[in-house]
């Protein structure tokens, strides 16, 4: 195996031999605390590779909710060894396998086969002979690998008379063998979805121009259950806006949880209280604490992707929480009936008062502004005290007191 790793970053390069001895390429998608949830294959859509944009964003969403995902390039494909034309459906098969096998023998078997377009084809195979693979998601997936014949069509005469022939795909050269259409043809994807006991989510967009959704429905029906559909209205099929991308990456996650059973273990924050990554073009950054996950970023306006809260929204977040649980540690305590308890925050920056014990009086600070809503059979004097608690709770106090904030550069 070759690796190359780089430690500020969650994308490691992988190489692995297929069956055949030649060198592929692919991606692991490291989880922050590289504890993952469970590991994923991924299988890209026809002559396409690991590096389209909406494999790369279904892979960082589904790292950033805890999912280790492997992309690779099919033979003869992106950065992978060997030569297209002498591939077909069956050795798109075997490249799959060999790269669970690879995942089991460094890493962890995969536990959940994704497949775009014609990878979702190649999943449902190969997840046959995969039995630590445990559930299956297809996006925008043909319910017969000879559908992409279409792609070809005006060349199949040509393909059948001369054994080959030079074909476009999305403005690219292959040369497609008669070999591969043979091997296509003799391929029931019908009967094997039939026979395969694995959940199964189904993806697919009412708009797809490439794969109609009556392939979506074919699948559903063949397929045992349990079985899900979702529908990527709106979408296209190579899920071009970033958008589409993240949510099927998101629905992936959500889903797999009901089917994938991960491990209960603490958030490794590498013996910090929370541990922070930021990687790639935006601000986008991950937040693991020793038992949650969240995102931060900025608005687009300002050059974020709008994924998360912003530092600030967080900030006012810790102390609204703060605010709120402390309030209601009070009343229990008290046993006063408060029943629900809502606090509304603002951030802006003010002039400093005269008044300020302070050597510049003009200069800005900052002010937070808190709206309680207290409901509940509670009196003037007992609302009162709430208020008066209020500024008392942890949050509030260490706002309040000097702080001190020590940074190091870590190796």
């Amino acid at each position: 195996m070759t690796t190359i790793k780089t430690s500020s970053m969650k994308k490691e390069k992988v190489h692995f031999k297929n069956r055949e001895g030649i060198d592929l390429s692919a991606y692991i998608y490291h989880p922050l605390d590289q504890h993952p949830r469970f590991f994923a294959l991924f299988a890209h859509c026809f002559t396409c590779n690991k590096n389209l944009k909406a494999v790369q964003t279904i892979c960082n969403t589904l790292s950033q909710m805890g999912v280790a995902v492997m992309s690779f390039d099919f033979t003869g494909l992106g950065d992978s060894e060997g030569e297209f034309e002498n591939t077909d459906f069956s050795s798109n098969i075997g490249d799959l396998i060999d790269a669970s096998e690879f995942m089991g023998q460094h890493y962890q078997a995969p536990s959940l086969l994704i497949g775009h377009s014609f990878g979702g084809a190649a999943a449902i195979f190969a997840a046959q002979a995969l039995p630590d693979v445990k559930a299956l998601v297809t996006i925008g997936s043909p319910s017969d690998p000879k559908h992409i014949e279409h792609l070809f069509e005006d060349q199949l005469d040509s393909i059948e008379k001369n054994g080959s022939s030079r074909v476009n795909i999305g403005g690219r050269g292959f040369k497609i063998n008669q070999s591969f259409v043979r091997d296509l043809q003799q391929k029931d994807l019908g009967t094997c979805l039939g026979k395969l006991r694995k959940p199964i989510l189904i993806l697919h967009s009412p708009q797809d121009e490439i794969v109609d959704i009556q392939h979506a429905a074919k699948l559903y029906e063949r397929a045992h259950h349990p079985k899900s559909f979702v529908s990527l209205d709106g979408a296209d099929h190579l899920l071009s806006r970033p958008a589409d991308s993240q949510y099927v990456g998101e629905m992936i996650s959500s889903w797999s949880k009901k089917y994938i059973a991960a491990p209960v273990v603490p958030n490794d924050t590498k013996g910090h209280e929370v541990s922070i990554r930021l990687a790639g073009k935006g601000y986008t950054s991950e937040v693991k604490t020793p038992y949650h996950h969240l995102l931060a970023d900025e608005p687009e306006e300002v050059g974020g992707d709008n994924l998360g809260p912003t530092p600030y929204d967080l900030l006012m977040a810790a102390l609204g929480t703060c605010t709120a649980m402390t309030l209601k540690m009070y009343a229990q305590r008290k046993k006063w009936p408060l029943e629900e308890i809502n606090v509304y925050l603002n951030h802006d920056k003010v002039h400093r008062t005269d008044g300020d014990n302070v050597e510049d009086n003009n200069s800005k600070v900052s002010r937070f502004t808190r709206n309680l809503r207290i409901t509940g059979d509670l009196g003037e004097v007992q609302r009162n005290r709430l208020l008066e608690i209020a500024n008392k709770c942890p949050v509030h106090r260490t706002l309040e007191d000097q702080i001190i904030i020590e940074t190091f550069l870590g190796g």
